[in-house]
Parts: structure tokens; C-alpha cells; sequence
């Protein structure tokens, strides 16, 4: 849940770990820090708080280091403290490291040097990785090989980075499930946790493999396995831009990528729909033979994915009529699963590093059962541990709290669900033409003005609100009080809108918030009567529904926010956008920082 960065070239390599660290904020703000190898030795600056305390702390200094490392953290062990930040260094100081991830046995490795004379510093299970090349450099010649020798011993999901003031020209990365990738260049390499650091440098990027350790020099990288054995890779092309991950002029990233939907979604349906409106099934990324014999769906996922694929299953039983389950990852072993013939799991992750996610996967995969993965993260854990995967191709998402991933989610398990369908030769109508227009719709809506800043400036203030529907809108109701706590920080709960009778009517009082969520008409009988049984005990509801249905809600509705009416199968994208928009604008309200909402990090790579 860390950003790490590193530097080895021709240039002074702090200018890029601070620039790095930046773009990595969102990975991690609660202490930054870098070590740079200078000609006297180490030079580490570190500093609880935001990264603009450390851009304070380093600006009169005026060091000449080529080769460096840096750091941004999440906290896992240890609370944020100038001791518990990275980079943590050796007895001696002439050994560096950052790391992200977790080390599962650090207390024993702890104790193990501890008993051998290592006098550690902090609290965290990071510290352990210096000390333990520390000591492995007694026996071998070189960083490389001491961090092959500590890769045999650390047990977790990790990366790291370690630099040596006896090797000033060496930087060595190891990767154990956690990201990195290293950007490519002619006389200067950049290593980074995830691409936007890379991308101001060099399109051309270099993805470590689990288990991989890359020796980074100015004139090129060379990977090595576990075992010491070369590994022969070329570097890839990045398409995403500089200015794709930065705010664009927008106040807030996350505002940025609402916008950015329109664009975002026509990118994850482009290519995959022919001119005559048939589904290119490679381009989805899928191939025949995998949709036939298939039984079941089976759908791991977490937070926000969790909630599109709630909606993803129920378009697969929908359309195709093939039975689906939907798990929280961070459950799903502990069911002790049935695995029945025909089986196949659907991992659903934005960054495809989900540790939840990736382990009910390998449980999947220990069993021989199929895994295909939804990620937006070319290169991910995921995308490479999946037998068949389907890319959002959202492009870079730096809020975390996530919109265009989720929504861009949607459109692939629609596509999904289509493919079922017509595999079991159940045709889906205007489905796919439905789908190529959203993206239009969406921009066009994204123009108007629809009162939600006025419905943010009523409920900045309260304690609690509800959000409440039935089929795939209680699954919209679920996300939008997920994005709402996350960056507002105001209690809110959805229940599906025909539960309200069996307790949570209790609540509901003169006053009291409710959003209401209708997407379509083939339940608005039954949620016209929720909404009548809430407005009768004084609530005040507000109501997301479509400019169609708003003429037979506005009895019961005391605020409307219409969206364009489309095909009910589709609608979901669409209204989502409202609720991303209350979330932002009431955060906004309050005064708080949207992009970096406290105690959370953008991918959750730990357990």
C-alpha cells in the first residue's frame, strides 16, 4: 500500500524521487522519505506527515547523488512516526531500503538478527530487509546477491529497493506479488511502484515478474529469478501520457475522472464491437472454446468491485441464464467453496493487486478451476495469473476513490454477460448498440447543471443518511454510500429498499436523508410504495431515477436528479455518475481532501 521510487543515471537523482513520489501520493501519505548514495556515504531525509514535509525538509539541501531511493507510505506496522518512515538503513548506514507490501515473518527474522547483534530503530517490519542484507554482505559479494540471498528468507507479499554506498552506480529491486515496474532509458533508469512516476521520463517500461530481482545500472537493467538465473525480457511500450495522470486543470483528480467516463468508457468498448454491431470476442479477450460447458460464475471481488460484480451477475443470470455467486474476496476461503463442474471465477480487481482478491485466485487455481480476471492494469498480478483476462481500459485513476474503474467495470461484464448469452443462444437484442451510446449520453449529462451541489450543501451536515433500492439500483445504492463514507466521512448505510419494513424503518425519522435509486421501470410499483413508507415517517428523499420516471416519483420525491433513460441493462453506468457526484461534491462541502480520504490507500496489496 506504499509508493516506491528509484533512481540510477547521469542526472541528480532527487529531482525524480520527489517528482516520483507526487505522482505516487495516492498509493500512500502518511511519511515519505529518500536515501540517496552520496559520495561520503548514505543520505536518508524522512518525515512523518504529507510529502510536501519532506519537499520542505530537503529544499536547501544541495546534494550531487545519482542513485537513490524513495518512499511514501501507507502504515501497516508501526504508527506514522519520523522513525517508522522509510527508507530504513543497516547498522552501519551504508545499506538502504523502501519496501511495500507486508514481510509475514519479520518478528522472526527480527529475532534471529537481533540475537546476531542488529540494533534496529523502528517498528516496522520493513526494517528487517537492510539489516538482513547487512548481513548476508558478510558473505557474498555484491547487493544483488545479498537480496537474493534475503529473497529466499522473506515469507509475504513484498517489493523492495536497497541501494549501497559501497556500489554508488547499483540500484537492486526485488518483487514478491507487490507491483513494480522499471522505466527504461538510455543513460538513466526509473523504477517506481506503478507507471504515472515513469511517465514524465520514458514511455518504455520494464514489469518485474514475482519472484524477479532487476540490478538497475545507468546504462540498463538486467533480471535475474529467485535463482539467480537471467531472465531475457524487452520493454513495452506505454501508451498512457503525462498528462493522462495528472489533474488536467481540474481541482480534484477525482473530478478529473468522472469527467474522463465518457472518453474512458468508448476506449473499453472500442475495437470490441464490429460494424455490424457483433462482439468481437478475442478483442474482449476471451476466445469460443471458453464459453462453452460453462455452469457457473463464480465472482471474487472487493469494495468497489465487489459492487460491479453484484451488478455483473445479475446481467449473466439475466441474459444468459447461467447461475452466479458473488463472494467478498477477503471471505471467500473461508467458506470452504464447492467447486462444481463447469466453474469458472471471475476475479473482478481495478489494479489487479488485490492480496484478497489474488488469493481466493490461487485457491481457484490450486483447485484447476478457470480464472478470468477484470482488471484495468495491463502487466498485473492478475492480468498474469489469470488464464483468460478482460482489460476496463480505463487508463491511470489516482483518487482512490475509483469511478471510471468501476464504471468501465460494468461495460466489460455487460460485454460478459452478452457473450454468455449468445453462446447459449439467447439473443440480447439492441444490447450492444444500447452500450456504444452510453458514453455520448454520459457526456452529454456531465455537461448539465442537476442540483447535486445543492443536495451536498443539505446533507454536508448530518450525522447518518440511507440509500435504498431493489435489483441492480440496491447494488448502485451500495456503491454510493461506499463513495460517500470514503471521502466524506458521514455514516451512511444502503439496504435494499424492500428490507425497510424488517427493522431499518426504526431509523427513519423527520429529517432524515434517503436516496432513492430507480433505474428503471420494472420495479418502480414496488419502490414507489418504499419511498411512500419513508416520506411517511418524515424523511427527505432525494431521488436518482431517469427523466422518464421522474414525472411518476415527484409525489413522493422531494429532490429529483434525472438522468438519460436507456435500455434497463445498461442504465447502470449511468447512474452511477449522480452518485459519484454527490459523494465529490458533498467531500468538497465539508472541506476535505477528496483525492487522499484518511486511513485509506488505493490498492489494497495486503491482507
Amino acid at each position: 500500500m506504499c509508493g516506491i521510487v528509484g533512481y540510477v543515471g547521469a542526472d541528480r537523482a532527487l529531482p525524480f524521487l520527489l517528482e516520483g513520489l507526487r505522482s505516487l501520493e495516492y498509493r500512500g501519505y502518511d511519511s515519505a522519505g529518500v536515501a540517496l548514495v552520496e559520495p561520503d556515504g548514505i543520505r536518508v531525509h524522512k518525515v512523518a506527515g504529507r510529502l510536501d514535509r519532506l519537499v520542505e525538509a530537503v529544499q536547501d539541501f544541495d546534494g550531487t547523488a545519482a542513485c537513490g531511493i524513495g518512499h511514501t507510505r501507507w502504515a501497516t506496522h508501526g504508527p506514522p512516526t519520523d522513525h517508522n518512515a522509510h527508507p530504513h538503513t543497516d547498522c552501519t548506514g551504508r545499506v538502504a531500503a523502501v519496501h511495500n507490501g507486508i514481510i509475514e515473518n519479520y518478528r522472526a527474522l527480527k529475532e534471529r538478527l537481533v540475537a546476531r547483534g542488529h540494533q534496529f530503530r523502528s517498528e516496522t517490519d520493513t526494517e528487517v530487509i537492510p539489516h538482513l542484507l547487512e548481513e548476508h554482505l558478510k558473505t557474498v559479494p555484491d547487493l544483488a546477491r545479498a537480496a537474493q540471498a534475503a529473497m529466499r528468507e522473506l515469507e509475504g507479499a513484498y517489493a523492495f529497493l536497497a541501494v549501497s554506498a559501497d556500489d554508488p552506480g547499483t540500484l537492486v529491486a526485488v518483487r514478491e506479488a507487490s507491483p513494480l515496474v522499471i522505466g527504461v532509458g538510455t543513460t538513466s533508469q526509473y523504477v517506481a511502484s506503478d507507471l504515472p512516476a515513469l511517465l514524465p521520463y520514458t514511455r518504455r517500461a520494464l514489469v518485474l515478474d514475482n519472484g524477479e530481482l532487476a540490478v538497475v545500472r545507468p546504462n540498463g537493467v538486467t533480471l535475474y529469478t529467485r535463482a539467480g538465473d537471467p531472465v531475457e525480457r524487452e520493454p513495452f511500450l506505454v501508451t498512457w501520457t503525462a498528462e493522462q495522470a495528472s489533474r488536467g486543470g481540474y481541482p480534484h483528480f477525482m473530478l478529473k475522472e468522472i469527467h474522463e467516463q465518457p472518453d474512458a468508457w468508448a476506449d473499453c468498448l472500442r475495437g470490441r464491437i464490429d460494424g455490424e454491431g457483433r462482439l468481437l470476442l478475442t478483442e474482449l479477450g476471451l476466445e469460443p472454446e471458453d464459453l462453452a460447458g460453462v455452469r457457473l460464475l463464480q465472482f471474487v471481488a472487493a469494495g468497489t468491485a465487489y459492487h460491479a460484480a453484484l451488478i455483473g451477475a445479475a446481467l449473466v443470470e439475466r441474459l444468459a441464464r447461467i447461475p452466479t455467486r458473488v463472494d467478498v474476496a477477503s471471505e471467500f476461503r473461508y467458506r470452504d467453496p464447492i467447486w462444481a463442474p463447469g466453474t469458472v471465477v471471475v476475479a473482478v480487481s481495478q489494479s489487479g493487486e488485490t492480496a484478497d482478491t489474488l488469493a481466493s485466485v490461487r485457491l481457484a487455481k490450486g483447485r484447476g478451476v478457470p480464472v478470468w480476471a477484470v482488471t484495468n492494469v495491463v502487466g498485473s498480478t492478475l492480468a498474469r495469473e489469470a488464464d483468460r483476462v478482460l482489460y476496463t481500459r480505463a487508463g491511470p485513476e489516482v483518487a482512490v476513490a475509483s469511478t471510471k474503474a468501476y464504471t468501465t467495470q460494468l461495460l466489460v461484464l455487460t460485454l460478459l454477460a452478452h457473450a454468455l448469452a449468445l453462446a447459449a443462444d439467447r439473443p440480447t437484442g439492441t444490447l450492444l448498440a444500447d452500450l456504444m451510446g452510453l458514453p455520448h449520453a454520459a457526456a452529454s449529462w456531465l455537461e448539465g447543471d442537476h442540483g447535486i451541489r445543492t443536495v451536498a450543501e443539505r446533507i454536508r451536515s448530518v450525522p447518518s443518511l440511507f440509500y435504498i433500492g431493489r435489483g441492480v439500483d440496491y447494488a448502485l445504492a451500495l456503491e454510493g454510500q461506499l463513495k460517500l463514507k470514503e471521502i466524506s466521512y458521514i455514516h451512511a448505510e444502503a439496504y435494499p429498499a424492500g428490507e425497510l419494513k424488517h427493522g431499518t424503518l426504526a431509523l427513519i425519522e423527520a429529517g432524515v436523508p434517503v436516496v432513492a435509486v430507480v433505474s428503471g421501470p420494472s420495479l418502480l410499483p414496488k419502490v414507489h410504495s418504499n419511498i411512500q413508507e419513508v416520506k411517511a415517517r418524515g424523511a427527505w428523499v432525494v431521488g436518482i431515477t431517469t427523466d422518464r420516471l421522474a414525472a411518476e416519483l415527484t409525489d413522493v420525491l422531494d429532490v429529483v436528479v434525472p438522468v438519460p433513460a436507456r435500455d434497463e441493462r445498461v442504465m447502470p453506468a449511468l447512474m452511477a455518475l449522480p452518485l459519484q457526484l454527490l459523494a465529490y461534491e458533498t467531500a468538497v462541502a465539508r472541506g476535505l481532501d477528496v483525492d487522499k480520504p484518511r486511513n485509506l490507500a488505493k490498492s489494497v496489496t495486503v491482507e
